[in-house]
């Protein structure tokens, strides 16, 4: 039996492959390439000496969807696969919820016709919108999204909820990441955005590298210990292992789970810079620019939950993110195109 993982050549996901394959697990991957590079999965399988069924594709299609639980023997999904610049969101709001949205209840509905009912689902933070207690844990209400992509995850949440409670046979696991950042060990697979990154890590380390000139750092007057917003960074490595010990507990049949997946440690972004100078002796200029809409002082979480209840720790600290991070930039100062 296999596991379908949608979106497997991205970020998260390939180091999830690199788990999976060494947990022993057979890994089918979907992936249309949109936001990803194919070398990604070639790495995986040069990291793990495995072999990954590649499919190219997008999860709107259903005659690649059918295709793959036809010849496949697709035991669980692991589902990353969707658009997910914040910005960009807020710019093509059609085109997020038509991919999002459209493609996972396509997905979902491939799932059921043949037979398979186990999925986890890539969520995010964003769906907790202001939250309304710090650390935020799982019992936190949903808030007011902030954006055409937190809107997505939240309707995909409550839609595969629904779908849960209607049919008993289903399990569903629907895991909240915070701020992944850092990247596998050897230096070989890492975070590789297209154009200007959306995210603090890569555009740290692309300054780092001399591909842009400075950080821009938005806001030093938030109520934090140094004036810049406080995130939850988690490596993404330890990320990864949490959907293996999420599927770990599919096979007990959990039926419906949720979970938050962080340090629950918040670190601001001037920890971030200051660490990533120290880790890697290089400087990091930056640039100190007006707060962005909608942006929130502190954000991080309580991740006791997924400890009592998947045993997932995070055992990453930040300076090995910051090393880790810089590695796969420098060995790769031009992501997969070198």
């Amino acid at each position: 039996m296999s596991i379908l993982v949608t979106g497997g050549a991205g970020y998260i996901g390939s180091h999830t492959c690199v788990e999976l394959l060494n947990e022993g697990y057979e890994v089918v991957v979907l992936d249309n390439l949109s936001n990803s590079s194919v070398k990604s999965l070639e790495r995986v399988e040069e990291l793990t000496g495995k072999k990954i069924t590649f499919y190219k594709g997008d999860i709107l299609d259903r005659v690649i969807l059918n295709e793959i639980f036809e010849k496949e023997e697709i035991e669980s999904c692991i589902h990353f696969a969707g658009l997910k610049a914040v910005g960009e969101s807020v710019a093509k709001p059609w085109e997020y919820y038509t991919n999002n949205v459209t493609g996972t209840l396509t997905l979902v509905d491939v799932m059921r016709q043949h037979g398979c009912k186990n999925i986890i689902f890539s969520s995010s933070a964003t769906v907790y919108g202001e939250p309304a207690e710090i650390p935020i844990s799982e019992n936190c209400p949903k808030g007011q999204c902030e954006s055409p992509y937190a809107w997505t995850k939240s309707m995909l949440e409550q839609m595969l909820i629904d779908i849960q409670k209607a049919d008993k046979e289903w399990n569903v696991i629907i895991l909240r990441y915070f701020n992944p950042i850092g990247a596998h060990k050897s230096g070989r697979i890492g975070e590789n955005p297209n154009g200007i990154p959306n995210n603090l890590m890569p555009y740290v380390t692309q300054v780092a590298v001399g591909k842009l000139e400075h950080l821009g750092i938005f806001g030093n007057d938030y109520d934090t210990p140094d004036g810049t917003g406080v995130r939850d960074y988690i490596h993404v490595v330890d990320l990864a292992r949490g959907h293996v010990k999420a599927l770990h507990k599919i096979d007990e049949n959990i039926e419906l789970g949720i979970y938050n997946l962080g340090t629950g440690q918040g670190k601001s972004v001037m920890d971030v810079v200051k660490t990533f100078e120290a880790a890697n002796n290089i400087k990091i200029p930056y640039v100190i620019k007006n707060r962005r809409p909608g942006d929130i002082a502190s954000y991080y979480c309580t991740p006791e939950k997924a400890k009592e209840e998947l045993g997932w720790v995070a055992e990453y600290g930040l300076r090995e993110m910051c090393e880790d991070s810089w590695r796969w930039q420098s060995n790769n100062p031009n992501g997969y195109e070198n």
